[in-house]
């Protein structure tokens, strides 16, 4: 059932300490040492795509799993942990379970992703995700929060598509789009009614390439709010690039806290992409800016296929680089993304623990 709107509850304890957020879910569910078989599960055992990849279908197919990675990320001191629904849309489902038309000389087109938005199967099967990978995290959350004493929340993962709205993907067509804006509200739309039916605190649009996407995903949460009466807070993450763009809309950091004011976020942050050394010049723009909370969880470093967890920077780099922001007045929220471990995030807590949260500055 929807939980009740704690943004209050949510704002009052921010005034206070640096919450903390989870790390990579995808980064750790390679540790469990998962093959196609054990992601398939008997149900989807005849399936013609591979699903080893698609790491929300754990949620159906190895829930235990998906409950440990929770369990374990809220006891390294994670407050907000984050749904298995990066890719719970018919949308992103889609690319494991419906013959893509490139491959017999088509093209993905609206008329394609119109029949997607009417396929039953993944309609239910978006829906499911959301709902079941929502309760799953609901459970650990009230039981860790029980057990400490210490509030825990959910946040609806939000993902932002393998489809874009601004480009094109043919030079030679500039005014084409494989999807429209509608058919992105569409599917966000049902992606957002099933996280809060599966019970979330608070819905997060992140890892924004594209912000048009993420402006879909906020039309969409607005309208259900408005045509269903609940609210939750949310907040906006992107990921950018060197130049601190959006790396499909090319949007700067100010230029997407001004696209996205208007929404009144709880947060607004930058995630994945980078790792905290590359991230830091844009950070310290995008608090220099926002009128909310500023939340941080980069890539641990960048990708190396070598490491033990296909990034550079282990717990002891992230604990000093999210300590160095956070005593610079940075953070109000902190975690890790891609390459971040329970390991990670429990040193990344006892980083921010000592120092105060970014104070909110009013913009005139």
């Amino acid at each position: 059932m929807p939980q009740p709107d704690f943004t209050d509850e949510i704002q009052h304890a921010l005034k206070e300490r640096i919450f903390v957020l989870d790390g990579a879910m995808g980064t750790t569910i390679r540790t469990y040492g998962l093959g196609e078989a054990e992601a398939r599960g008997a149900r989807f055992a005849d399936n013609e795509k591979d699903l080893l990849n698609n790491g929300d279908i754990l949620s159906i197919t190895r829930p235990e799993v998906i409950g440990d990675i929770h369990k374990r990320f809220y006891e390294a001191g994670s407050d907000i942990c984050e749904t298995n629904t990066f890719s719970a849309t018919g949308i992103a489902q889609s690319e494991f379970f419906v013959e893509d038309p490139r491959e017999k000389g088509g093209r993905k087109d609206p008329e394609f992703f119109q029949k997607i938005l009417e396929n039953s199967f993944l309609n239910d099967l978006a829906w499911e995700m959301n709902v079941e990978s929502s309760r799953l995290c609901r459970k650990w959350a009230d039981d860790i929060g029980t057990d400490t004493g210490r509030k825990r929340y959910v946040a609806g993962a939000i993902g932002p598509l393998t489809v874009y709205l601004t480009n094109t993907p043919y030079a030679n067509d500039s005014g084409f789009r494989v999807v429209t804006f509608d058919q992105v509200l569409a599917a966000y739309k049902h992606q957002v009614r099933g996280l809060i039916e599966g019970g979330c605190d608070i819905l997060m649009v992140e890892t924004i390439f594209d912000s048009l996407n993420a402006k879909a995903a906020v039309v969409a949460i607005q309208e259900v709010f408005a045509d269903d009466g609940h609210r939750l807070p949310v907040i906006i993450s992107a990921a950018v690039g060197l130049g601190g763009e959006t790396m499909i809309s090319a949007q700067k950091v100010e230029a997407l806290w001004n696209a996205f004011a208007h929404a009144k976020p709880l947060a607004i942050g930058l995630n994945c992409s980078l790792g905290p050394d590359l991230m830091r010049p844009h950070l310290e723009e995008l608090s220099a800016c926002a009128a909310t909370c500023v939340s941080c969880y980069p890539n641990a470093g960048l990708p190396n296929p070598l490491a033990p967890t296909g990034f550079d920077l282990e717990p002891r780099h992230m604990h000093d680089y999210m300590a160095e922001f956070a005593k610079a007045g940075l953070l109000n929220l902190a975690g890790g993304c891609c390459g971040n471990t329970p390991e990670h995030i429990a040193a990344i807590a006892k980083a921010v623990a000592n120092f105060a949260p970014r104070e909110v500055p009013v913009i005139q």
